[in-house]
């Protein structure tokens, strides 16, 4: 077998990446039907490629082995406090015929990242990919994120509420906004530990009173004995920044948004606001549900899986020199 050669991302190498981007979306809706198959096709996988190739201060690396491309990798920064310096790595941002080759462009396109001061670094990978997965391991990355997707519910398969369940009033601002609050202030905390500031009181009231009557955003809450404590937001998956490309499957709605106050966890009202919205993405018309969460989040990450949620891609993280 010949040696394989790594070198810097060129314009000229996008053709050949496309190509391996639709091979591997194809082996991924084996596992993920529901999965957009526009992107088996190298036409779109092109597009993906190229807009990833193109984004700004993006720059990457491939590998060749007897002159033929067997993997690439694609990175660009975002603009954030609260990622840090950074350089993500997107659902279209990965391909490889031989997974090992991974930690090869990684070590080539990283030794940039890092010089130009981005040392933390994020990666959207095929959940199912089990090789891919484990050759990010092997270069100091852990998962940090998951992506949910599921079919809709089949006819009786939700259960009956166990609290209460309305579409919100202007009257239930003042809760909304404290539900805001509280769940970025759950994952500041262990184990999560997120950098995320919460927003004031008064920021999150202020936005509600905006953008409350937004009809491409539907609010539940969830009321028990008489007081709301929880509520959750769903909407169109293009809404969201965070679903791009392979990893937005066609005409799905989005659970986006869902939190129950301290003192009321444990009552189920979590599972009965993500049934509110599944049932409303079925009769919108979605044909599936998408959602995400901190792995690290111990609340979440148990309870969108039991919801019928399975990962379709992971969020990997490294933060170098710690």
């Amino acid at each position: 077998m010949s040696r394989l050669e790594v070198r810097p991302f060129a314009a000229d190498d996008i053709p050949a990446a496309a190509e391996l981007l639709a091979q591997r979306h194809r082996r991924h809706r084996q596992a993920q039907p529901l999965l957009s198959p526009r992107y088996e096709h190298a036409s779109a996988a092109e597009e993906a490629v190229r807009a990833a190739a193109e984004a700004e201060h993006a720059s990457g690396a491939v590998a060749l082995r007897g002159g033929a491309l067997v993997g690439y990798l694609i990175g660009s920064p975002k603009t954030s406090y609260t990622w840090g310096e950074n350089m993500w790595v997107e659902a279209a941002g990965q391909a490889a015929d031989e997974p090992e080759a991974m930690r090869e462009l990684y070590a080539l396109a990283a030794d940039r990242w890092v010089a130009e001061g981005r040392k933390a670094h994020y990666v959207l990978t095929p959940a199912d990919d089990v090789d891919l997965v484990r050759a990010w391991f092997r270069v100091g990355f852990g998962q940090q994120h998951a992506h949910g997707l599921r079919a809709l519910p089949r006819p009786g398969e939700l259960a009956a509420p166990k609290v209460s369940i309305r579409r919100a009033e202007r009257a239930d601002i003042p809760v909304l906004a404290e539900l805001d609050i509280a769940l970025p202030e759950h994952q500041a905390r262990t184990p999560v530990f997120s950098a995320a500031r919460p927003p004031t009181l008064q920021e999150s009231l202020g936005e509600w009173g905006e953008d409350f009557d937004d009809p491409d955003f539907t609010t539940f809450v969830a009321v028990h004995d008489g007081e709301v404590i929880g509520s959750a937001v769903g909407c169109a998956l293009e809404k969201s920044g965070s679903h791009t490309t392979l990893a937005r499957p066609e005409n799905a709605g989005f659970l986006g948004f869902a939190a129950v106050l301290p003192h009321a966890r444990g009552l189920g009202a979590g599972r009965t606001l993500g049934e509110a919205v599944l049932a409303w993405a079925a009769e919108t018309g979605y044909a599936s549900v998408v959602t995400d969460w901190r792995v690290t989040n111990l609340l979440s990450s148990r309870a969108w899986p039991a919801l019928g949620f399975q990962e379709s891609f992971v969020r990997l993280h490294r933060l170098v020199g710690y």
